[in-house]
């Protein structure tokens, strides 16, 4: 693209920096041309090496005729207005997940963006990463028939280290342990492999450490055109990712040889009906700048970005009833 879509980075944390840092390898795409951070000092430098313009103010990014989208590295539930403001603003927006913390709430952000002709990016790059791409397809094109389950986790124990004062380990912010951190991720390839959810029974304890919302989560959904998902998070373990498919013709076993912030390839393990069980190493990609790139595209005109309306409202909704199950110790009915 010879045309890069000029962005403002919105929270430089860690997240924020790691985007910042693949997205250097796609100048002919993106172009940081701004950042914003309430803490200035502490990327100040930082910044400057990189010739961006920083504020602390979000308004800065928004009144900046330069700036054509906003990729919000902010706590989940400044979400909502944030997106409000941007669509005001007349600026495409990608958000980092979860896009809100209720379906309401999920829904007033899509159809404000949809209304307005604006594109809505999400920070799934799970679905980037190339072995779950290609398990994608093979779903979409039927090759594993009907999809009777899925089995996911996603752990590590980076947050061990955080302050216990951080936003991502309050109680209005990341209410189910590490549904919001890592499992959020694991709802949206289940919905988008078995659509809406119906119901969901989720637990959530504090085990091994004082991280204040539990440190290990696990949730059993039911969906609405049949078929379930076990997707399982814990903050107090070391790394691991798994997302597995068991379909009529065949099922698939991901596994991350790394955490998405340093990726380092996967290991797939498959079978298909009437074949022997195969293993392959994948190399390393970038499913982080790959997403980013995706939706800068669609911003351009390109393909359409393909994390749908639908998809963002069901996995919210999804995510809304396992908050609720987390606290009822109920099966709880997705709205």
């Amino acid at each position: 693209m010879a045309n890069p879509v000029n962005i403002a980075l919105v929270g430089m944390g860690w997240w924020g920096q790691k985007m910042l840092a693949v997205l250097q390898a796609a100048p002919e795409d993106i172009r940081v041309v701004r950042a914003v951070e309430p803490n200035m000092d502490a990327v100040r430098d930082l910044c400057a090496s990189k010739g961006i313009a920083l504020s602390a103010d979000y308004a800065d990014a928004l009144n900046d005729p330069a700036v054509e989208a906003v990729v919000l590295a902010t706590p989940h539930s400044m979400h909502t207005a944030q997106i409000a403001q941007a669509v005001a603003a007349g600026k495409h927006i990608f958000c980092e997940k979860p896009l809100a913390l209720t379906k309401a709430e999920a829904e007033t952000s899509v159809a404000l963006c949809r209304d307005a002709g604006l594109v809505l990016g999400m920070g799934h790059e799970r679905r980037w990463e190339p072995p779950v791409a290609e398990m994608l397809a093979m779903a979409d094109a039927g090759t594993l028939g009907r999809i009777h389950q899925i089995e996911a986790n996603f752990s590590h124990d980076k947050f061990l280290s955080l302050d216990r004062n951080n936003w991502r380990l309050k109680a209005d912010q990341a209410p189910a342990g590490g549904m919001t951190a890592t499992g959020i991720h694991l709802l949206d390839l289940s919905v988008r492999l078995l659509g809406a959810a119906e119901s969901v029974l989720c637990i959530c304890e504090q085990l091994s450490s004082d991280l204040p919302q539990g440190d290990t989560v696990a949730a059993f959904v039911k969906f609405k055109g049949g078929g379930t998902s076990y997707v399982s998070a814990s903050l107090a373990n070391p790394f691991m990712s798994r997302f597995t498919v068991y379909g009529s013709k065949g099922w698939i076993d991901i596994r991350d040889k790394a955490h998405v912030e340093a990726p380092d390839g996967w290991i797939v393990t498959s079978a298909m009906a009437g074949g022997p069980i195969i293993t392959r190493e994948i190399g390393k990609a970038e499913p982080v700048k790959d997403n980013l790139v995706a939706f800068a595209r669609a911003v351009r005109g390109g393909p359409s970005y393909p994390v749908t309306a639908d998809h963002l409202v069901n996995n919210i909704a999804l995510l809304e009833a396992v908050f609720k199950s987390a606290l009822s110790g109920r099966i709880e009915t997705v709205a």
